[in-house]
C-alpha cells in the first residue's frame, strides 16, 4: 500500500524583464507554480493549468537559455512540435517529454502537448521530485 506524498510546490522564477509581459496575461508570482504530489505534476500559470500523471513522464532534463521573444508573456505553443512552454525567465527550466501527449493550452483538449517546459526557480529540485517514488507503508 502506498501512502500519499505531501505536495511540494515549486514557484516560478520571474526575471524583471518578464514581469510586465506576464502581468498583461494575468500571470503573477502568486499564480505561477508547479506542484508534485507523488502521483501527479500539476501546473498553474495564470489562467492556464496543466496536469499529468508522473508515470506519463518519459524524460526530464534541464534546458535553456531561451529567447525572450519566444518565451515572454503568455503560455507558448511550439509550432514545430506542439510543445507547451510556461516561462518567466530566459535562464533555464525543467523540460519534460511525455509518453502520451497531454492537454493544456486550450480548454477543449483537442490540442495535446508532447512536451512541457517550466521555468521554476529550482529546476533540478523539480526534476528530483518528479522522479521520486511514492513512499510505501512498512
Amino acid at each position: 500500500m502506498t501512502e500519499p506524498t505531501s505536495p511540494i510546490r515549486f514557484w516560478f522564477k520571474f526575471a524583471d524583464r518578464y514581469r510586465r509581459p506576464a502581468r498583461v496575461f494575468g500571470i503573477t508570482e502568486r499564480n505561477a507554480w508547479a506542484t508534485v504530489d507523488g502521483r501527479q505534476l500539476h501546473v498553474r500559470f495564470g489562467p492556464w493549468s496543466f496536469s499529468t500523471q508522473l508515470a506519463n513522464i518519459a524524460e526530464a532534463s534541464i534546458t535553456g537559455p531561451y529567447r525572450f521573444i519566444r518565451t515572454a508573456g503568455p503560455a507558448h505553443l511550439g509550432l514545430s512540435d506542439r510543445g507547451l512552454t510556461f516561462a518567466t525567465n530566459g535562464d533555464s527550466g525543467a523540460y519534460f517529454v511525455f509518453h502520451e501527449a497531454v492537454r493544456g493550452i486550450e480548454p477543449t483538449g483537442l490540442l495535446r502537448h508532447p512536451n512541457l517546459t517550466l521555468t521554476v526557480a529550482d529546476p533540478p529540485a523539480l526534476l528530483r521530485a518528479v522522479s521520486a517514488k511514492p513512499q510505501t507503508a512498512p
